[in-house]
């Protein structure tokens, strides 16, 4: 029986039809937007894809689209997608909890990591980071919301990690990055993203770098100073 789709229906449909090049537009659209509200350049905000469980092909086809920045979780995941597009200067993000068993390929093959929380942790990554290679990028993970299923150091030890890691060799700190506890409360949100731009400013270090806000939060973590947004679903949809 014809007829018109139910508006839920329609929003689905819509959304299997709009195509991976369309949602990189619509989400750097909605990163300029929020910009240009906080008053800020949006070339100043650098969107990094999340592309965990999504295949080699999805993520060749964002970089075809324009993308060059794409995040990863797991290191085996990674090193499977990093041999299959070796081909591509693809600037890749380590972005989830490190073992200490695995510091190693991280600072080999990537170059920028978001989840240091443990001194013992950079200075694996220092001392492994290959010498013909730049030093690597670096930001300490922080807890904002107190979350004890959560990675990050406390905020109060944020300062003296920052300074001990800011003095290791092969590694260069640019920032803090968080991942607050999920909300549709946006006074709450720019509260959690505005504490980790106070605890990067008191740190009394050079950095330049706030990696925050995620699909769902991104025009309060722009507002509140992002540098980096890590946006997975709004670009590549619903993993599976």
């Amino acid at each position: 029986m014809g007829g018109v789709l139910h508006p839920l229906r329609e929003m689905e449909a819509q959304s299997i039809m709009v195509g991976l090049p369309e949602r990189l537009q619509a989400v750097a659209g909605r990163v300029a937007a929020a910009a240009l509200e906080a008053g800020r350049r949006p070339d100043d905000i650098r969107i990094v894809a999340v592309s965990k469980t999504f295949s080699p092909d999805r993520i060749r086809e964002a970089f075809v689209a324009g993308q060059r920045d794409f995040g990863e979780n797991y290191v085996q995941e990674a090193l499977e997608k990093l041999d299959a597009l070796a081909d591509l200067p693809i600037i890749w993000h380590y972005i989830g909890p490190i073992q200490g068993n695995k510091t190693r390929t991280i600072a080999e093959r990537f170059q920028w990591v978001h989840s240091v929380d443990r001194l013992k942790i950079a200075e694996r990554l220092s001392a492994q980071r290959p010498p013909h290679l730049p030093p690597l990028d670096v930001c300490l993970q922080v807890n904002v919301s107190g979350e004890e299923s959560k990675s990050g150091v406390a905020p109060v030890a944020v300062r003296p990690l920052a300074a001990a890691v800011a003095q290791l060799p092969g590694l260069r700190l640019r920032g803090l990055m968080a991942i607050p506890e999920p909300t549709d409360d946006v006074a709450l949100q720019r509260s959690r993203f505005a504490t980790l731009r106070h605890l990067r400013d008191a740190t009394g270090l050079a950095l330049d770098t706030l990696s925050m806000g995620m699909s769902d939060d991104l025009e309060s973590a722009v507002a509140e100073g992002a540098t980096i947004v890590r946006i997975g679903r709004a670009i590549f949809g619903d993993r599976g």
